[in-house]
C-alpha cells in the first residue's frame, strides 16, 4: 500500500492596514512598515497588490493547532508593528467602506503587468482571502482529491464569510470577495481534470500560447500549488477571528485526510457536475451560515447547521488523529453564532439604533474588526 501522505497544514492570509483615527485604508503605508515588519518576521510577511495589503504565511506544520499558533504570533507581530506608524490591521475579505478607485498599486512587475493586462477588474480586486494548503506528495493523487473535495467547498466558504459590505454599502451577500475575484479570468470551480499530466497540458498550453507564464496564474478556488507539494484551496474569505480561522483549516485538512481514507478502501466521494456545487457557492455566498445549502445526495436543502454536524460526523475520525478534533467542533459555534459578516452586520445596525450617523456606523464596524483581529 501506498505510504500515507504527510498532511502538513500551511496558512497563508491577506490583511487590510486601515488609520488608527481615520478607520480608512492607509492608501500608501510609510516605507518603513514593511521593512519593520520583514524585520520581525523574515519571509513569512509579503506585501500584497495594493499598498493598503499585507499577506503573512505559517509554515508547515503537522498540525492545525501548531499552524493557528504561528499564524496567531504573524497576527500579533502585524498588529504590533502597525501600532508603531498609527495603524490598525483588520482581517476582513473588504473593507466596510474604502473605495477601491483610492488605493494604489504596490510597483512590482508582477503587480504592474496585471495592472497592465487585467484592466479595471484587477484594479477593484480590494478584497483578501485566506488559502489553506495541505502536502500532498503524489501529484496525481493531488488531483484525484482535489475532484472530490471541490463538493466542499461551498461548506468552506460559507464557515468563513467576512465580506457584507462594498464602499459604504450593504451588498446583502454574506462573500461580496467572491463577486470581484470572479470578473478575473481562470478563477472558479477548478476543470474536472483526472491526472496531474492532464493539469500540466492544460496550463503548458496556456503558458506556450503567452496567456501566462506559470500555473500560479490558475487561480482556481482549489488547485495544486504551482510552488509547493500541496493542495492549496482558495475559497474562503478570511475570518476575522483567529479561531475561525484555524476551523476552516481543520476541516479542509481534515476533509482531505477523509477522502484519501475512503481511496485507501476502494472507495470515492461521488462527483457531481459543476452546475451543481456552482449553485452550493452561490448560496454560501450569498447567504453563509445563514442559509441553506443543497444536500446533493439528498437531492434537498439542508441549514448549514445540519451539514455542519454532517461534516463533524464524516472527518470525526480524521480529525482525531491529526490533532484539530476541537477545532473542528468549533464549526458547531460558528454555524449557531454566524460567521464575521453577520456580526459587522449587527455591529452597523446597533450604531444606527444608537443614533449613529451611517459614517460613525462603518468606522464601528472597523473598530469591531480591528479588536477581533488579535484579541
Amino acid at each position: 500500500m501506498a505510504e500515507r501522505p504527510a498532511f502538513t497544514v500551511g496558512i497563508e492570509e491577506e490583511y487590510l492596514i486601515t488609520g488608527s483615527e481615520t478607520r480608512d485604508l492607509v492608501r500608501e503605508p510609510d516605507s518603513q512598515f514593511l521593512e519593520r515588519l520583514s524585520d520581525r518576521v523574515g519571509q513569512r510577511v509579503t506585501p500584497e497588490y495594493l499598498q493598503c495589503q499585507v499577506e503573512v504565511g505559517t509554515r508547515p506544520h503537522a498540525s492545525v493547532p501548531e499552524a493557528a499558533a504561528e499564524l496567531g504570533e504573524l497576527r500579533r507581530a502585524v498588529k504590533e508593528v502597525a501600532e508603531e506608524f498609527g495603524y490598525r490591521p483588520i482581517a476582513a475579505s473588504t473593507h466596510p467602506f474604502s473605495k477601491w478607485r483610492e488605493q494604489t498599486h504596490t510597483r512590482k512587475p508582477r503587480y504592474d503587468e496585471l495592472r497592465e493586462n487585467l484592466g479595471l477588474a484587477v484594479r477593484r480586486l480590494l478584497i483578501c482571502g485566506c488559502h489553506v494548503h495541505v502536502g500532498i506528495e503524489d501529484e496525481d493523487l493531488r488531483i484525484d482529491l482535489m475532484a472530490q473535495a471541490a463538493y466542499f467547498l461551498p461548506h468552506l466558504l460559507a464557515l468563513s464569510t467576512s465580506s457584507p459590505f462594498w464602499e459604504g454599502e450593504d451588498t446583502q451577500l454574506a462573500s461580496y470577495r467572491l463577486t470581484v475575484f470572479d470578473a478575473l479570468p481562470r478563477t472558479g470551480l477548478p476543470d474536472p481534470v483526472v491526472s496531474f499530466a492532464e493539469y500540466r497540458r492544460l496550463v503548458d498550453r496556456l503558458v506556450e500560447a503567452g496567456c501566462i507564464e506559470d500555473g500560479t496564474k490558475i487561480w482556481w478556488d482549489i488547485r495544486p500549488s504551482d510552488k509547493f507539494p500541496t493542495l492549496e484551496q482558495r475559497v474562503t474569505d478570511i475570518c476575522s477571528r483567529l479561531a475561525d480561522a484555524a476551523t476552516v483549516a481543520a476541516i479542509f485538512q481534515s476533509l482531505i485526510a477523509f477522502l484519501y481514507r475512503l481511496r485507501a478502501r476502494n472507495q470515492r466521494w461521488r462527483i457531481y457536475p459543476p452546475t451543481l456545487i456552482r449553485e452550493n457557492r452561490w448560496r454560501a455566498q450569498r447567504y453563509g451560515v445563514a442559509g441553506e445549502l443543497v444536500d446533493h445526495g439528498r437531492g434537498s436543502l439542508a441549514p448549514m447547521a445540519d451539514l455542519v454536524e454532517e461534516i463533524i460526523d464524516l472527518v470525526g475520525p480524521d480529525a482525531e488523529v491529526l490533532g484539530c478534533h476541537a477545532e473542528v467542533l468549533h464549526a458547531r459555534r460558528i454555524a449557531a453564532e454566524g460567521t464575521s459578516s453577520d456580526r459587522q452586520r449587527a455591529v452597523r445596525a446597533k450604531a444606527l439604533e444608537d443614533g449613529a450617523s451611517p459614517e460613525e456606523a462603518m468606522r464601528a464596524v472597523v473598530d469591531m474588526l480591528a479588536d477581533e483581529f488579535c484579541p
